[in-house]
């Protein structure tokens, strides 16, 4: 079962949906609202199950028809409110949608006028940010279906829909192993293999990693990048990505929500990892080094904030309301020394992004960040919104992926930390820190 958090960033209540009485069945009814806190199990099968990641971090959420119950026993709208509240964790920043189709049959199979209300509702806000919808495993019905629905829909979101027929296509786009893909899935996937071409689908063979360049960048620790760089304890891409967004970013609207060209970041990374120069200039899209930047982040081999804080992180919804900052401040001041600078240069970056400014009454800020963040009125991108963005760039589990459940106190606790930087990380110092 995938299990949701008690209540959403927003404080909206999650949902409940059931399925409906049958005989010798019980009925699953509404959860009351549970404490602060506390996670509450999905009572219904996991339609959505909690997302992976693509190759650049873009969110990738699944919807399996195998684990749909027949239609006599589903509340269809509660299942529509529940895929809404699911998507409305990630509409706001670019995400990807995989759809395995095997498992649709008659029994389970909605109706033509439940869809076309689905399609409704899922207005605007939902269609601009999603990259790809793709769909495995389509059969003839998921065709002619699309057809129906195709004068309804736009000629750009229409773009959006890559079939797939087998799920080793699903490799060539998103990191496959973290998909929750239901066994009766796979074991259909091999089954279309042994008819159609006689045999198993290929063995995917990882090949050993390489040694690591000497001027490498992603995919080291923060030591490394230390040692190969005179004992500088900002990583360069960081300090690079971070100056330039600084100069020319802070009134971009929207700015980190977007995603730029694929083979665009592979470029630069490939041009950091050979220790070259690289000019954003000449990429004229300021996306691009807004996305290098969480892509750094997020390929560090362990994350900034550490696999050790995972659980205290989580902690934090269940601490008092007016406890959860010095909370912040004990967890961030047990970080490794040079995880707690990288850390405090990048919050401090990202205090100054955050829109509308807040003006921060415990210590005035000097002329050049005041100036600074004034021009950030313009990007839009609140404490709350950075947090969602950042979030899972600066911590997730040692093993596995961080479940939907998950995403509120991670948030809350990024959210925090931009919100009250002077206050958490005004009392600690290390020889040799810098701020942006």
């Amino acid at each position: 079962m995938a299990d949701v958090p008690a209540l959403p960033p927003g404080g909206r209540r999650r949902p409940a949906f059931g399925l409906r009485p049958s005989s010798g069945r019980p009925q699953v009814r509404p959860a009351p609202r549970p404490a602060a806190g506390r996670q509450e199990d999905l009572r219904c099968p996991p339609v959505v199950p909690p997302p992976g990641d693509d190759n650049f971090g873009r969110k990738v959420i699944t919807f399996s028809c195998c684990r749909m119950p027949p239609s006599h026993q589903l509340n269809h709208t509660r299942l529509l409110e529940y895929l809404k509240y699911t998507l409305d964790h990630y509409v706001e920043n670019d995400y990807m949608v995989v759809y395995f189709h095997y498992g649709l049959k008659s029994l389970n199979k909605p109706s033509l006028k439940w869809l076309q209300t689905a399609y409704k509702e899922f207005d605007r806000k939902y269609k601009k940010n999603l990259k790809a919808l793709y769909v495995v495993h389509p059969t003839n019905f998921i065709k002619i279906l699309w057809n129906i629905f195709k004068p309804l829909t736009s000629h750009k979101f229409g773009k959006k829909i890559i079939y797939l027929k087998y799920l080793s296509d699903l490799r060539e786009h998103l990191k496959y192993d973290q998909l929750n893909i239901p066994q009766e899935v796979i074991q259909h996937d091999e089954n279309l293999w042994r008819k159609q071409k006689g045999k198993l689908p290929p063995v995917v063979k990882i090949p050993p990693p390489r040694p690591p360049l000497p001027t490498q960048q992603f995919g080291v620790s923060l030591q490394y990048i230390k040692d190969k760089n005179k004992g500088e304890l900002i990583p360069p891409v960081m300090k690079e990505t971070v100056s330039y967004l600084k100069r020319k970013g802070l009134q971009v609207e929207g700015l980190f929500r977007r995603s730029a060209s694929v083979q665009t970041i592979k470029d630069v990374q490939k041009l950091y990892n050979q220790g070259k120069s690289v000019n954003f200039d000449y990429y004229h899209d300021i996306h691009i080094p807004a996305v290098i930047l969480k892509t750094f982040l997020r390929e560090l081999p362990q994350p900034l904030l550490t696999f050790e804080c995972y659980d205290h992180i989580l902690g934090i919804t269940s601490v008092e309301s007016s406890l959860r900052v010095t909370r912040c401040k004990q967890i961030i001041h047990g970080l490794p020394e040079h995880n707690y600078v990288v850390l405090k240069y990048l919050i401090c970056f990202l205090h100054m992004c955050r829109w509308p400014l807040v003006r921060d009454l415990q210590a005035p800020l000097d002329s050049q960040r005041t100036e600074v963040s004034r021009e950030s009125i313009y990007n839009r991108m609140t404490a709350s919104s950075l947090a969602c963005v950042f979030g899972l760039n600066l911590i997730w589990p040692s093993k596995g992926t961080v479940s939907l459940s998950a995403l509120v106190p991670l948030n809350l606790f990024t959210e925090l930390l931009i919100d009250f930087y002077m206050n958490i990380f005004n009392s600690r110092t290390v020889p040799g820190e810098i701020l942006p």
